[in-house]
């Protein structure tokens, strides 16, 4: 009797355990079926809140009313400051202005390249429908007429080319996506280096701009992009020496003044995109009166196909009648970067990290509580299990 009295207490007191166990343990994450990236905490900033932000708005000029894009930033590219920005962190299709991060990440990669012989296999994945500045397969391109093909033409066959020498396509995708959160950009993912229509790739106005704000810190980038004009090879001899050229213009109208859209005063760059998908994409800076200010606008629902070229200027010419009266709204700068123990001696070398994920403390405390009542689970088996081996061991007791 004593037994089998010991018996069941030991299975209740297991099921009990065990039914509090299970329902304290954390359900098992579903996984992701969607490809975009994770919003930011609501809390953590105003720009990761929809809607428009400006700071000190009785101070400051009214915003235009003309802007229609789905999404814009106007920023301080030298302080890094957020003068106002509308859905700034929403994921968006890029077009060509990821080329911007492209350039970013693989200018300093390729600096000292030698001239390069273009092959067939380097240019058979290129879109259908893409910019093209007039690559040929059999033909020897120094690194500079491939990039002036990239920031005057848009060309996408030139960046199959310079991907291929970077190490190759998947590579250069997964290094642009490094880059990029290095540089504190977190709503983009990149599928398509060119920017070529692409399930998944997105990116943001903040995220553009960041990227914009760190190529014009290049001087080589800088150079490219506010070239209005040059001559590419259309023939070569073997060491990229053109046997004859063909002339090339920036398709950034505010920088030529081409098509009827009128220069830009102080336009120095940078970049900008269309696609079917994406529509009107643009990143746009200017100086003036010894301030470089830094536009990103995306996809425009009125007008024309260069009302994304007006809208920016609205934005510039706010930006400077607003700059040193507004206060920002948030910064173009990286995270404050976290700091890890160091495992020994030397110092430790940070990195920036994303915002920290709202429910990630929730999720870490439901895990400890489970692991807790799992101990308690184990330690009251196993205490039970010993009175039932000492109840059999006493002698005279029957079953």
């Amino acid at each position: 009797m004593i037994i089998r009295f010991t018996a069941r207490l030991v299975c209740c007191c297991m099921a009990a355990v065990a039914a509090g166990t299970l329902g304290l343990l954390p359900a098992a994450a579903a996984p992701r079926t969607d490809s975009s990236p994770r919003p930011a905490p609501a809390g953590s900033s105003p720009l990761h809140r929809p809607g428009t932000h400006v700071g000190s708005p009785g101070g400051t000029p009214e915003l235009p009313g003309d802007v229609s894009a789905l999404s814009w930033l106007v920023a301080d590219a030298d302080t890094g400051d957020v003068l106002a920005a509308h859905d700034a962190h929403r994921p968006l299709p890029p077009a060509s202005t990821i080329k911007a991060l492209f350039a970013v990440t693989a200018l300093p990669r390729l600096a000292d390249s030698p001239p390069h012989t273009v092959t067939e296999e380097e240019l058979e994945s290129v879109g259908e429908g893409s910019s093209r500045v007039g690559v040929a397969a059999g033909r020897t391109y120094t690194v500079d007429d491939l990039w002036r093909g990239v920031f005057l033409s848009s060309g996408n066959d030139a960046v199959h080319v310079l991907a291929r020498m970077n190490g190759g396509w998947t590579a250069t995708a997964e290094q642009m996506q490094t880059k990029a959160r290095a540089l504190g950009a977190f709503d983009t993912r990149v599928v398509s280096p060119d920017g070529y229509d692409a399930p998944g790739q997105v990116s943001s106005a903040y995220d553009l701009a960041v990227f914009g704000r760190a190529g014009l810190a290049d001087p080589r980038f800088a150079s490219y992009v506010a070239t209005v004009d040059a001559q590419f090879p259309g023939g070569t001899e073997d060491d990229g020496t053109p046997t004859w050229t063909y002339g090339i213009r920036n398709t950034n109208r505010l920088l030529t003044g081409a098509n009827g859209v009128e220069k830009y005063p102080g336009i120095i760059g940078v970049k900008n995109g269309y696609t079917s998908h994406a529509g009107n994409t643009l990143i746009a800076a200017a100086r003036r009166d010894g301030r470089t200010l830094l536009v990103t606008v995306m996809n425009p629902q009125q007008g024309g196909g260069y009302s994304v070229y007006e809208e920016a200027r609205s934005l510039l010419d706010w930006g400077f009648a607003a700059a040193g009266r507004a206060e920002p709204v948030g910064s173009l700068e990286p995270p404050v970067a976290q700091k890890a123990p160091p495992a020994g001696p030397g110092p430790v070398t940070p990195a920036a990290t994303p915002p920290a994920r709202a429910g990630a403390l929730a999720e870490e405390a439901g895990t400890g509580i489970a692991y807790a009542w799992t101990g308690a689970f184990v330690g009251t088996a196993g205490l039970a299990a010993g009175l039932v081996l000492r109840q059999r061991r006493r002698p005279g007791r029957l079953s």
